[in-house]
């Protein structure tokens, strides 16, 4: 199969590298960082895309946030996600859309070369490979307590206000506190809501949405 490495260490590329050409597969490119593999996965198109979950600049969440634009721009491309966390939020929407041809494994936890080559080919051909842990942590994620319980009394009532319809300024109105303390409110319901910094969302619809499915 064709196959791109991203991972922001050299060695473990060069590890993996050599470990695939020896199993008879070829590593079309090897990338430390997000937009390099975006670049690449656009231009050679491979079989399947390995990646990283933190990568430059920040060291967060850049490779899994490609992995999330990989599968929505190139749905053909396989994508294997080894990495030595679970980013739950974005590992989360990953696993939202369709599950074929996709992989999530936590990089201590690979014992066997054999069971990595393994699950590369099983993402390949359009099955999944998830860590049992990796599902557990998720699994956690969904049932823990409704995140609308972090809100404070009055936070809740500016988002009830906002799901309604209004804008800050009739908010503020509405509970006769100044609009610079309605927008600290909502400032702070989007934090506790864990919504995504991401610009193709609207972060006051999405807790709109969250609210309404409480």
């Amino acid at each position: 199969m064709r196959v791109i490495l991203a991972d922001d260490s050299v060695l473990l590329r060069e590890g993996l590298t050599r470990l695939l050409d020896d199993a008879g597969h070829e590593v079309v490119a090897a990338v430390g960082d997000a937009p390099a593999l975006l670049d690449a996965v656009g231009r050679h198109r491979p079989d399947v895309a390995v990646v990283d979950v933190r990568m430059p600049p920040t060291h967060k969440d850049e490779g899994l946030r490609a992995a999330l634009e990989i599968r929505e721009r190139l749905p053909g491309v396989g994508v294997l996600v080894l990495s030595q966390y679970v980013e739950q939020h974005y590992a989360a929407r990953l696993l939202a859309g369709s599950t074929e041809g996709l992989g999530y494994l936590l990089k201590d936890r690979v014992s066997e070369v054999g069971d990595f080559l393994d699950s590369l080919e099983g993402v390949r051909a359009g099955g999944t490979a998830f860590d049992p842990e990796v599902v557990r942590q998720l699994l956690a994620r969904t049932t823990r307590a409704d995140p609308l319980s972090r809100l404070s009394p009055r936070e809740g009532e500016v988002l009830r206000l906002l799901a309604q319809g209004f804008v800050n300024a009739a908010v503020a109105e509405r509970l006769h506190v100044s609009l610079s303390t309605v927008e600290k409110h909502v400032n702070a319901i989007m934090e506790k809501l864990d919504l995504p910094r991401d610009p193709g969302y609207s972060r006051r619809v999405l807790a709109i949405l969250r609210y309404l499915e409480s």
